[in-house]
């Protein structure tokens, strides 16, 4: 049996786990989950204590897409039946906000598909953005793919907080989940939104047929770039998508996954993201041993749990719900 607990010192003192090491945590026998995931909650514990952060997405654009990454149901070769919409007026983006503050959300996320965004969307995102930050200091995440520092710049004026920019798989493995752009690519956005003196949210997806090294490559590429959050999404497979038959993920999979990267990102937030409803199953609130963060009422084009059912989780786990601005009293 691996020492977990000597996985989570080593940790705590900041030193970086072997490639050997990092494999045993995610070929753990499902026998030891709980003595790993134990393990895992030490280091959570240190810097993040019982707290968790929520955050809620908005599809502020959905559809035509001209990347082709094959998880995505929204992308240029997906035949999957979802809504298809041009971005949202200011006043649906504002009112999202209102919702996500009412949701406990720490951190409100504007999302839209596309390569990269055109300079009116910009304005219009930006203009959302003055709009939110005159009614209620929620901090504000953009995810509008690949971005100018320039761009970047204008996002920052504007009042955004965090630029979200996946890596989404290790570079060997990225050409196989997509063609239209490269890992490269995605490293020079995360570098043009540092610049503009942006946060970075940055992660991955797990269960798209990557091998555990590519899981070990992602991780250690996120120690690279220091993201301040992770979101780590698991394969929720849509019909109509080239990963719609990649359904192999397992809950003691999930949490193993979760566990790695809580050890090899000590300080770091971690959030549970899309497809948490679709794979960990039952077995959700253990994911919050090892992250500390969680989306409520679901994703870009899928359903997730609605916030009070997330606050009752939370609740029952005996962790508590932190938000550092004054939520909105219900009328």
């Amino acid at each position: 049996m691996t020492d977990y607990s000597a996985l989570a010192a080593k940790s705590l003192d900041d030193q970086v786990l072997t490639r050997q090491e990092a494999l045993s945590v995610l070929n753990a026998p499902d026998d030891e989950l709980l003595v790993l995931l134990h393990a895992a909650f030490q280091v959570r514990a240190r810097y993040f204590g019982r707290t968790v952060r929520l955050q809620m997405l908005q599809n502020a654009k959905s559809g035509a897409c001209q990347e082709d990454c094959h998880y995505c149901s929204q992308s240029s070769i997906s035949t999957a039946p979802i809504e298809r919409y041009n971005l949202l007026p200011q006043n649906r983006m504002i009112e999202g906000a209102r919702q996500a503050a009412a949701s406990k959300a720490q951190r409100y996320c504007i999302v839209i598909s596309g390569r990269s965004p055109l300079d009116r969307e910009i304005d219009e995102i930006a203009g959302a953005v003055r709009a939110i930050k005159q009614e209620t200091p929620i901090q504000i995440c953009c995810s509008l793919g690949l971005m100018s520092e320039q761009q970047a710049k204008r996002l920052k004026a504007a009042g955004v907080d965090r630029v979200n920019h996946n890596l989404n798989t290790s570079e060997a493995f990225h050409a196989s989940i997509c063609t239209t752009h490269t890992f490269q690519d995605r490293l020079a956005t995360i570098r043009n939104a540092r610049a503009a003196g942006l946060e970075i949210c940055s992660g991955g997806i797990v269960g798209m047929g990557e091998k555990d090294e590519d899981l070990v490559d992602l991780a250690m590429a996120l120690r690279e770039v220091k993201p301040d959050s992770i979101p780590l999404n698991t394969l929720h497979p849509v019909a109509g998508t080239p990963l719609e038959h990649c359904d192999n993920l397992t809950p003691q999979r999930c949490l193993k996954v979760l566990c790695l990267f809580r050890f090899l990102h000590p300080r770091t937030e971690i959030r549970i993201a899309g497809g948490r409803e679709h794979n960990l199953r039952s077995l959700q609130p253990l994911a919050l041993y090892p992250a500390d963060s969680v989306f409520v009422n679901g994703y870009l084009t899928t359903p997730g749990a609605p916030a009070p059912e997330v606050w009752g989780m939370i609740e029952d786990l005996g962790f508590k719900i932190e938000v550092d601005y004054q939520q909105p009293v219900a009328g």
